[in-house]
């Protein structure tokens, strides 16, 4: 049953990653189309992250009350009728009111299947499934450049990743009978039972605030990575646009072949250690930027710190129930997903701005900071011991 369910959980989590980037393949096209400044991206851009942020802190609540099968297909709904919106839609505001559902399905989602994988399966199928958000992520701008080479047509691009997701909503909702029955043979384990622990607790556990911050420290590298790589090049070392776009792409790709070849490293190898390996190469690819190389050094180190990226994320994920146990892990699971889109939403905005005083030099310096920060938070983390374990079993079972 679970291997059933396990299918079921890679085709959401393809459909977790079209829609993610969209907008920045679409906007081009859009804001002529609608005729607004090209810089109102980033205003929908913080809808969706808003969103994505409180139904992440919001999730053990909904998984408490619907389970993980009905939230993940009405999440999908969600996202399947906020994307057909967009196909439609004819002004900026309207946009707006979309961008909000858009971001509240993909943060219950993602935290309520992790925490689901991370619960019933091994390592190997928690990178997978990040491998294939990748999938999805790497899909979307496909799909969207095929309608843009015909007439710009960026709505038929929106309308054809909803149509996918509204496919899949349908197929979750049929297959729901599955989940409660996996539930049945789980005792319950499918989200219901876990008990939703207040934030305030939460927070106060031993461990909890470096396993946090150790989230927003990995988004705010691999986001503010992808994101500025190619205008490093551009600026710092004078390469051209369309070469600098390859050589993020190198980026993505270290991230999501990277995370297949993690899943088979996870057979023999234990989730701190991957992170570990993963962290060791994110600072050599951050150090080869930094040091005075020739330009082959750019390709070359975001490519690398995208294979140490690889792991990280999902070992992480793997690891919440081994650091404060099964009982509470869904409650601090969507804390953790908080923080992690807290991080990748503000943290390469605020490398933009002090790139505005400082020069883009600054990048690789920048993101050492926060791969040091990752760094020092997880070793910390795996020192506590079982202190947070013990302590989060305490307050497993005092349910708000």
């Amino acid at each position: 049953m679970l291997a059933r369910l396990l299918i079921l959980i890679y085709l959401s989590f393809i459909s977790l990653g079209l829609p993610d980037s969209l907008l920045g393949s679409a906007w081009p096209a859009m804001h002529v189309s609608l005729g607004v400044p090209v810089s109102l991206a980033g205003v929908l851009s913080m809808i969706v992250s808003c969103g994505t942020v409180i139904s992440s802190l919001m999730s053990a609540r909904l998984l408490h009350r619907f389970g993980t099968g009905l939230l993940t297909a009405v999440s999908v709904g969600l996202t399947a009728a906020a994307l057909i919106g967009f196909a439609f839609s004819g002004s900026f505001i309207f946009l707006c009111l979309l961008a909000a559902p858009l971001g509240l399905g993909a943060g219950a989602v993602d935290s309520g299947l992790n925490n689901f994988v991370a619960l019933h399966y091994y390592a190997r199928h928690m990178n997978w499934l990040h491998c294939f958000w990748g999938i999805g992520a790497t899909c979307g701008p496909l799909i969207m450049s095929f309608w843009l080479e015909r007439r710009s047509n960026w709505r038929a691009g929106y309308l054809t990743v909803g149509v996918i997701q509204a496919s899949l909503f349908l197929l979750l909702l049929a297959t729901l009978p599955i989940w409660e029955k996996a539930s049945r043979e789980n005792n319950g384990e499918t989200g219901k039972n876990a008990p939703v622990i207040p934030l305030k607790k939460l927070l106060a556990l031993p461990g909890a605030a470096m396993v946090l911050l150790s989230f927003f420290c990995y988004c705010a590298v691999e986001l503010t990575a992808g994101l500025w790589g190619g205008s490093y090049a551009v600026m710092r070392y004078g390469v051209k646009a369309e070469t600098a776009a390859k050589w993020t792409s190198l980026f993505y790709f270290g991230i999501t072949f990277g995370r297949f070849l993690s899943g088979i490293a996870s057979i023999r190898f234990g989730n701190r250690q991957l992170i570990r390996a993963g962290q060791i190469l994110v600072f050599a690819g951050v150090m080869m930027m930094i040091l005075p190389l020739p330009v082959w050094k750019l390709p070359a180190g975001l490519c690398t710190a995208g294979l140490g990226c690889a792991p990280i994320y999902p070992s992480m994920l793997q690891d919440t129930p081994n650091i404060f146990g099964k009982s509470v892990s869904q409650s601090i699971m969507g804390v953790q997903m908080a923080f992690a889109y807290i991080g990748s939403t503000f943290m390469p905005p605020l490398f933009g701005w002090i790139a505005s005083y400082t020069g883009i030099a600054a990048f690789p310096v920048f993101l050492l900071v926060f791969v040091l920060g990752m760094t020092i938070c997880r070793e910390i983390v795996n020192r506590s011991g079982n202190r947070a374990v013990t302590a989060c079993q305490n307050a497993g079972g005092q349910e708000s």
